[in-house]
């Protein structure tokens, strides 16, 4: 019979090393598991600036969602629903992390458990069950501490009237709104306001700011050095120092601003439905790989000695990923043998004649990038490119139009990559770019890109992709990462921040 002090539902580590997390007030360990207080009824981050309590009386749980299904309350203090998220979902492949990628997306908010379960591919009988076992709250649960979540955003940072953040977050009633927030919170919406230094007004545009959370340490310049560098005019900037981008999202469409801050990212979204706000933040905070564990990371890469003078000169690299994964695909081929700049040459002409056209309050951005559907229909006679390549391109926009290739967070990685491989003009690293960039694969590996093979000589690594391959056996599951501390010891513009 288990101790009377855990959780049925157990986090990913065990009791004694949870412990020892709360104990020393160790932030590294946010959102991976929840303290749950027993004599208090409260849950807390692991690094809660309060006393800690006795060991006996803590209980810990894998998601914030189990803790509010056990009856406890989020902590006033320490804000636990403010954590980052597990790192645990964007780098495993299983059911479970593919679950909790499409609700973190608010597939269950839009589609409800049938149409999760629909884009698994099993039985929602099968994903409750699954979820259960590993986070202690199945898909609803999980939903409702994600409402939640973006409830107190909205209360604390705008002055929305209630009954609009109600339905914002994704509520389907005041009165459920009103339950919620006081279960989960211990306190009304009202009061919840009430709390917050101050609120920000909200434009007609529904204009937020807030910060993004993110695992210590972090690496800006290859991060935002990259999204500037090959930023489509039209659908990206850099500007002022903020990467702004359009966003295409389930009730309409957004343009965000996000700035490299040392402690967050600051994040500024307009939405044109702020029922958009909760699915816009996931995507940022995959598009700048937010949820990692750079602690973790740096350790594997670290550990080898050719390695770990690349990674002790700029600790923290994230993966720059994407907020639409058809497009990455589309810039990916776009981007085949030529140079960054003939790449956004390409994309620009595609976003001018065949994307959405939006207007942007401070200028700069103009279109959302081209849907799948509008490029199938292009006549490949007019894209000013290579027979080849042309083929390559809409081979890939049929397959993503009818459906026969899915790039999304719920798609099985190695399944994926073996169909990319199988279009024509698709070689490994177009596959592997993919798999990188828009599949979020942590181990994705491109032995075969020159930037890569020159680095790996410069450092004494194996240089052919064979040999290089069979090295980086020993920087897995954490590939991905290894590839951008090789392209950082170049000096091309996307390792640096735009001045």
């Amino acid at each position: 019979m288990r101790n009377a002090t855990i959780s049925t539902h157990a986090p990913p580590f065990d009791r004694e090393h949870c412990v020892h997390a709360v104990q020393s007030k160790d932030a590294r360990f946010d959102g991976w598991f929840f303290t749950a207080v027993l004599t208090t009824r409260v849950y807390c981050r692991p690094s809660c600036p309060v006393v800690p309590p006795k060991a006996e009386n803590m209980t810990f749980y894998p998601s914030a969602a189990a803790c509010q299904r056990a009856g406890f309350r989020a902590c006033k203090r320490c804000r636990p629903d403010a954590t980052p998220g597990s790192p645990e979902w964007n780098h495993r492949a299983d059911l479970v992390a593919r679950a909790m990628r499409l609700i973190a997306d608010g597939v269950v908010d839009r589609e409800g458990v049938p149409g999760l379960a629909a884009r698994l591919g099993y039985s929602a009988r099968q994903i409750e069950r699954q979820l259960l076992a590993e986070l202690g709250a199945g898909p609803l649960s999980l939903a409702r501490a994600q409402r939640a979540q973006t409830a107190r955003l909205l209360i604390e940072t705008t002055a929305l009237p209630m009954a609009e953040v109600a339905f914002a977050a994704g509520f389907s009633s005041i009165r459920t709104f009103n339950d919620t927030v006081r279960e989960v919170f211990a306190l009304a919406p009202s009061d919840l306001r009430a709390r917050a230094p101050h609120a920000r007004a909200v434009g007609t545009a529904g204009t937020l700011t807030l910060r993004l959370p993110f695992r210590a340490p972090l690496n800006p310049s290859n991060l935002f050095g990259h999204l500037a560098a090959t930023a489509v005019p039209g659908v990206e900037e850099w500007r002022d120092g903020a990467y702004r981008r359009t966003l295409r999202l389930p009730y309409g469409h957004g343009i965000v601003a996000l700035t490299p801050e040392a402690t967050h990212v600051g994040c500024r979204i307009a939405l044109s439905d702020l029922r958009d706000l909760t699915v816009a933040i996931s995507r940022c905070r995959r598009l700048l790989d937010l949820d990692a564990d750079p602690v973790a990371v740096d350790e594997r890469l670290r550990a080898d000695p050719l390695f770990a003078p690349l990674v002790d000169a700029g600790p923290g690299r994230r993966v720059p990923r994407t907020v639409d994964e058809a497009e990455f695909a589309v810039r990916a081929v776009l981007g085949q043998q030529v140079s960054t700049a003939a790449a956004r040459t390409h994309a620009a002409r595609l976003v001018t004649a065949h994307g959405k056209p939006l207007d942007d309050p401070e200028g700069g951005l103009t279109h959302l990038f081209p849907e799948p559907d509008a490029l199938a229909a292009v006549d490949p006679e007019t894209l000013a490119m290579p027979r080849s390549r042309r083929a390559t391109l809409t081979t890939l926009v049929a397959a993503l139009a009818d459906g026969t290739l899915n790039l999304g967070v719920e798609a099985d990685r190695a399944e994926t990559r073996a169909r990319l491989l199988e279009l024509p003009g698709f070689g490994p690293w177009t596959a592997d770019v993919i798999a990188m960039r828009a599949l979020g694969d942590p181990d994705a590996f491109l032995p075969t890109d020159l930037g890569v093979r020159r680095a790996a000589s410069g450092l004494g690594l194996p240089a052919t992709p064979a040999a290089l391959t069979a090295r980086a056996e020993a920087w897995r599951p954490w590939r991905a990462y290894a590839v951008q501390y090789l392209w950082a010891t170049d000096s091309h513009p996307i390792n640096f921040l735009p001045a």
